[in-house]
């Protein structure tokens, strides 16, 4: 496990582990700057989240940030001087993953103490926390179709039915000149069927176009779908065409408005809550603030009885050690290392792709060298406690606690991906500043640091960077998202909502050849 409770604050710089042979400028730290504490003179000008050598970093020597190794020195540094991807090595090193050496289960809260908020009970048991409407397309061909239907539905035409969010499009660029059978049909399907079935739709349309791979029928088949009074399906070559395709789509939702708007909000556990944990636009700040303060989060939601589910397989890779060990089983924490080895060795051989080593330039220019670095902060997301499933993208996910998801590290697959699976909540943790939105689940953004929420504060719902700031700890900021969680899953608008964002972020993992 990483530990995160020795990290001190003092002056111009933050210490994360004692035997961490860098630290962390707090602020921007100038050259011939003293920093007492730790007994150097500052030899570079360093951004506010970059890290300084504490000591002499020999070449070759580990780089060590929170006693986890996220580099080596690719020649002697100095103590004082700026530590960042100029002077530091990314390659391959040992790791012991001790499946399930660390396990300690969770201990759960009484069922009378759990916290609850007001969610939509859907008749198989599922909990809601949004009522959408949702047109789902099979196919690029008929996404304009899809989108059409949404459209017509302004919220001047909905204020007649208040308890309805609003009818939403889930649109996409695949679904023909794709593998006919095989994991990309099956992942795309499963996606379709996981948004069709949401506990925050009311009610579905899919439409498709007739001749496309993603054939209806098959959909309907593998996924065990079937049309009933709340999920209702259109072939455009079979209805006639655009036009008539579209008028018969609206009439089709007018129909089903009056029974989704009957959907009313009643007290329900925070059990039901299953959490996407997402980041993106980090900095060097995100493992400091944000990252470990939703992870202490998803460790009060995961005693309440709830699910937080830490995807971006990328982004764990370096650490996954540190989460194999947390693994309540053997079996759990080798599915890991299948996912981790799956793009290690088949996925990604030869790209130019993160999961290679480098990070995005946003996340360079916030202070971030490698992946190892920017995997160490986004593994906090998911807290301290164990790891209790590994899931495929966009399978179902029904276990309790803290759990996996395989996805990409683009965050609009990603986060597709966790919904598909159940999620009716996304928290997402941004050190740039994402302007990220998703629907039908709503999304909160976490701020790492306090300029950039100032600076953002139409599009972020909690500033972190109080944190940084010394005003609030880890665990307090956790208590403040975990309560966000239980109000904005009772309706309260999240900032992202508030903008309108989630229309376009329906973007299923493109995989496998197209022709």
């Amino acid at each position: 496990m990483i530990e995160i409770s020795e990290k001190r604050l003092i002056g111009p710089i933050i210490r994360l582990h004692p035997n961490d042979n860098i630290v962390v400028a707090r602020v921007d730290v100038a050259i011939g700057e003293v920093v007492p504490s730790e007994n150097f003179t500052s030899r570079s000008q360093v951004p506010a989240g970059y890290k300084i050598a504490a000591k002499k970093i020999a070449k070759g020597e580990p780089i060590l940030k929170y006693n986890v190794t996220v580099g080596f020195a690719n020649t002697d540094i100095e103590a004082g001087t700026m530590v960042h991807s100029h002077n530091t090595e990314f390659r391959e090193f040992d790791r012991d993953y001790a499946y399930a050496s660390e396990y300690k289960p969770t201990t759960l809260l009484p069922e009378s103490e759990r916290a609850t908020f007001q969610g939509y009970v859907r008749a198989n048991g599922k909990v809601g926390t949004r009522n959408f409407i949702g047109i789902l397309s099979t196919v690029n061909c008929s996404a304009t179709v899809v989108n059409k239907i949404a459209e017509w539905f302004t919220p001047e035409r909905l204020k007649d039915f208040p308890n309805i969010d609003g009818v939403v499009a889930f649109s996409h660029g695949i679904g023909c000149g794709m593998e006919m059978s095989g994991e990309p049909m099956q992942l795309l399907r499963r996606t379709m069927a996981g948004y069709a079935q949401h506990p925050n739709l009311a009610a579905a349309l899919i439409i498709g176009l007739g001749c496309e791979r993603n054939q209806l029928k098959g959909l309907m088949e593998q996924e065990a779908l079937q049309e009933n009074s709340t999920l209702h399906t259109f072939i455009m070559q079979e209805t006639g065409g655009t036009r008539k395709t579209i008028e018969a789509g609206i009439e089709a939702v007018k129909a089903l408005l009056p029974e989704a708007n009957k959907a009313k909000r009643q007290t329900v556990s925070a059990s039901h809550l299953c959490v996407g944990l997402q980041c993106g636009g980090s900095d060097g700040f995100s493992s400091i603030t944000a990252n470990p303060a939703l992870g202490a989060a998803i460790d009060i939601l995961s005693r309440h009885g709830g699910t937080g589910i830490l995807s971006e397989t990328p982004e764990i890779y370096g650490v996954e050690h540190t989460l194999t060990r947390r693994a309540a089983s053997k079996a759990i924490g080798e599915k890991l290392i299948q996912r981790i080895r799956w793009w290690k060795d088949e996925y990604s051989v030869g790209r130019d792709v993160q999961i290679n080593g480098q990070v995005s330039p946003g996340n360079q220019i916030g202070g971030l060298a490698n992946i190892f670095e920017k995997s160490l902060g986004s593994s906090m997301k998911g807290g301290t406690g164990p790891l209790m499933e590994v899931y495929r993208y966009a399978e179902p996910v029904t276990a309790k606690g803290f759990v996996f998801m395989d996805t990409p590290g683009f965050d609009p697959v990603s986060a597709t991906g966790q919904i598909a699976g159940g999620a009716n909540l996304i928290a997402f943790t941004t050190g740039r500043g994402s302007m990220f939105g998703s629907k039908p689940a709503p999304c909160i953004k976490l701020a790492t640091n306090t300029p950039m929420y100032e600076r953002l504060t139409e599009d972020m719902d909690i500033n972190c960077g109080e944190i940084l700031d010394g005003t609030v700890s880890v665990q307090e900021m956790g208590q403040r998202i975990f309560e966000l969680f239980l109000k904005t899953a009772s309706g309260e608008a999240s900032k992202s909502e508030l903008l309108g964002l989630g229309d376009y972020e329906f973007v299923p993992w493109q995989i496998g050849v197209m022709s």
